[in-house]
């Protein structure tokens, strides 16, 4: 079909609304739309679209996804980002950070199978830090990387982070407030105009960070995506097997387990209850495994 002449293949790059900005694989920018009003489509989707005029292009088809990271309650679901390697969660000696979003970001990321590292910012706080650090053990027992980092030194924050972040898409999110709009100037110098462009391109006006948007690091070392703040972290979408997949040290217990599709919250015979009352399962982390469960199982409100 001749229509398929004009097909070409990109990755979304910024998305507000029913528009989007799609950079082509020759680093072309183009602004794009879809048919329908229901799309779907988030920042690091590859797509295919079909070229209309100079500047605009129309999305026709979204690549298979090889994970998506979003966040769900009641009321509604929010795609944070799509083909993720890993996920960088920035918490802070100050302002307090709150285990249960941490936890449940993690939780997130484990059940999409992305890597999860924990950036502990403004560790120049000196007073606070061994509280911060206490606080974040549980998850560096789980092997997660918590890296500590301070905008106070920008140069040391790139030696940090950019070799972590080579050859990878990383999806930066944190609660408002930790200091994530301040790592991502460091890393990407140019974001602040990059970001105001893409605002005016997509007919946004001045930039608020409330959707996600991808940049290039400097010297092609990888691909981050900045997300909103935020102070809710629901995983309602979850089903019971991807709310475990979100806690993987249950995994070696659960093999004991006397029936296949134990819930690890009050079944005899439970090898997750086993290892908790041994002291092998952090309790907080069980008691997080309750509520998630809980909320994912609830009945729809209407």
């Amino acid at each position: 079909m001749a229509g398929n002449e004009r097909m070409i293949r990109g990755r979304v790059i910024a998305a507000h609304g029913r528009h989007y900005q799609v950079e082509l694989d020759d680093g072309q920018l183009r602004q794009c739309y879809t048919r329908g009003k229901k799309s779907g489509i988030c920042v690091g989707d590859y797509v295919d679209i079909e070229i209309q005029g100079q500047e605009e292009g129309r999305i026709e088809r979204i690549h298979e996804r090889r994970n998506l990271l979003y966040r769900s309650d009641e009321m509604r679901a929010k795609q944070f980002a799509a083909n993720v390697d890993q996920l960088l969660i920035v918490v802070a000696v100050e302002p307090l950070f709150s285990d249960d979003l941490t936890g449940r970001a993690l939780a997130g990321a484990f059940s999409a199978d992305i890597s999860p590292v924990i950036l502990l910012n403004k560790s120049d706080l000196s007073k606070g830090l061994p509280l911060a650090r206490a606080r974040l053990a549980e998850m560096a027992a789980l092997g997660v990387p918590v890296v500590e980092t301070s905008t106070l030194h920008p140069d040391a924050l790139r030696d940090t982070l950019l070799p972590l972040l080579a050859g990878k898409t990383s999806l930066l999110l944190g609660q408002s407030g930790m200091g994530k709009s301040s790592i991502l100037n460091i890393l990407v110098p140019d974001a602040r105009a990059d970001t105001q462009a893409h605002s005016l391109a997509l007919g946004t006006g001045k930039h608020t960070t409330t959707s996600s948007r991808l940049y290039h690091l400097p010297d092609s070392q990888g691909d981050l995506i900045d997300s909103p703040g935020f102070q809710a972290f629901g995983l309602k979408h979850l089903g019971q097997t991807e709310v475990e997949q979100g806690f993987p040290e249950f995994a070696p217990f659960s093999q004991h387990c006397r029936f296949y599709n134990c819930t690890h919250r009050h079944e005899p015979g439970c090898g997750v209850l086993e290892a908790l009352e041994k002291g092998l399962i952090n309790d907080k982390r069980h008691e997080l495994y309750m509520r998630i469960l809980a909320e994912s199982t609830a009945p729809q409100k209407y």
